[in-house]
């Protein structure tokens, strides 16, 4: 897939002190890479420092939203943006930091083999830097309960730093995906799984932001363990890993 057309999708809110550097590593990477930035009305004024950027180069879109919509609608805006400039591969990636551009070129290389794949911490190789010893609990923690539950083959089932073959994403009912926020990226990978979609992981160190604010709070957490409860209710027979998608 060298030659497809590569977009990252990278919603924001309040990330002034890192887009410009963020849009600037990920064009840089190997593989002409473009970028749908869907904002959400930053008052700091991250949508105007991308449009600048998107103003002297084709290869930056800015979708501004009206107003802090959610993480899970933004990921769908920016997917249904992407699938419209004929990209064949897309990622999705946070903007602070914590997920590294060099990584790009390793994870749409990873689509050779898989259909979808992650940058994973809990792989070998794979770490995280910089967050303290509850936060790594909580997130080990919420990928425990949702591979016991939901019997998931990731290993980083809450990663939000993907990449994705086209045909995936056009075969997933996006508007029907009732999950927001970080719960968003569970319900995502149950359905790739679900549907018999070869997931793969590659390790990235993940690195806790430097700049800006967290968006996660007590609300994301507990909307991520009810979208877990929700689906493990209602869970979908799975297709035999034999006939998975590659």
């Amino acid at each position: 897939m060298q030659n497809a057309k590569h977009i990252v999708v990278v919603p924001t809110y309040n990330e002034r002190e890192n887009i410009e550097a963020l849009l600037e590593g990920i064009l840089a990477q190997p593989g002409a890479w473009h970028v749908v930035v869907v904002d959400d009305r930053s008052p700091d004024g991250t949508g105007e420092l991308a449009q600048a950027w998107a103003d002297r180069t084709h290869r930056v879109t800015v979708i501004h939203r009206p107003g802090k919509l959610g993480l899970g609608t933004a990921h769908i805006a920016g997917i249904q943006e992407a699938l419209k400039q004929n990209a064949e591969v897309i990622a999705t990636m946070d903007a602070d930091f914590s997920h590294h551009p060099r990584y790009l070129p390793a994870l749409a290389s990873a689509l050779e083999q898989h259909a979808v794949v992650i940058g994973s911490r809990y792989v070998n190789g794979g770490r995280t830097v910089g967050c303290t010893l509850p936060r790594k609990m909580l997130s080990w923690g919420a990928n425990a309960v949702a591979r016991t539950l939901l019997g998931f083959s990731a290993h980083d089932c809450t990663a939000g730093f993907r990449c994705y073959r086209r045909e995936v994403l056009s075969s997933i009912a996006l508007d029907s995906i009732k999950a927001d926020g970080y719960s968003f990226l569970i319900e995502m990978l149950y359905l790739c799984e679900s549907a018999g979609w070869r997931v793969g992981e590659i390790p990235i160190t993940f690195e806790n932001r430097v700049q800006g604010q967290s968006k996660i709070s007590r609300r994301e957490i507990t909307k991520a363990l009810a979208t877990v409860v929700r689906l493990a209710m209602h869970r979908r027979p799975r297709r035999d890993p034999g006939e998975a998608r590659a």
